[in-house]
Formats: structure tokens, C-alpha cells, sequence
């Protein structure tokens, strides 16, 4: 498996990312995200799960629709998921803004493929 199917998995089969980040160390290939960014990411989705769980299933919902139009871009998708993930622990991004945010992939994003 090449590193951004395993990414995939771990980000649609909501597993840690913690453990991502020991088993990409096996691998020779470089990742879109830092082990920083990904542990502020895997910190943002617990909190999620206990805050905030509609809007994280939500934001769920639409990476899975996403994925299921298949527009072509598979690599991004689960990229995408990560960075509005991230842009929550920005003080001014709310988990509704984020919902908000990447809900609009699906009509404005990959149309072109």
C-alpha cells in the first residue's frame, strides 16, 4: 500500500492517528502533514467526539459522499478531511464553520474531473 492509502484508511475507518504516525515511519514516502499537525488533528476529532459528535459524523457523512461520487481526486479527499479538521483548533473556526466549510467540496470542489 502506497502512504496516502494507508492515510485513507486511517482517516475513513476513523482510526488514530497516532498510530498512523508510527506506522508511516516504516515507510520511505513523505506525508502532506507533519506528526504535529496530525496530533493536533487526531486531539481536534476526540474532542469532536465528545463535544461536538453530530457535527463530526456530519463532517463524516460528507467525506463518505465524497468519496462515494469518486470525482476522480482520491488522493485529496482525505487531505481535505484533515486540513477543516486542523482549522478547528484555530480560535476562530467553530466545528459548525468547519461542517459549513467542507460541506461546500461537494459543489464546489472536483467538478472536473
Amino acid at each position: 500500500m502506497t502512504l496516502i492509502e494507508i492515510f485513507t484508511d486511517y482517516v475513513v475507518n476513523r482510526k488514530s492517528l497516532k498510530y498512523y504516525i508510527e506506522k508511516r515511519k516504516t515507510l520511505n514516502e513523505r506525508g502532506e502533514f507533519n506528526d504535529e499537525q496530525l496530533l493536533q488533528a487526531q486531539e481536534n476529532l476526540d474532542k469532536l467526539i465528545i463535544e461536538d459528535n453530530e457535527i463530526l459524523e456530519e463532517m463524516y457523512s460528507v467525506l463518505d459522499e465524497i468519496i462515494r461520487l469518486d470525482r476522480g481526486h482520491f488522493v485529496e479527499y482525505p487531505i481535505d478531511f484533515i486540513r477543516e479538521i486542523l482549522s478547528i483548533s484555530k480560535k476562530s473556526k467553530t466545528p459548525e464553520a468547519a461542517l459549513e466549510n467542507y460541506k461546500e467540496i461537494l459543489t464546489h470542489k472536483y467538478q472536473d474531473a
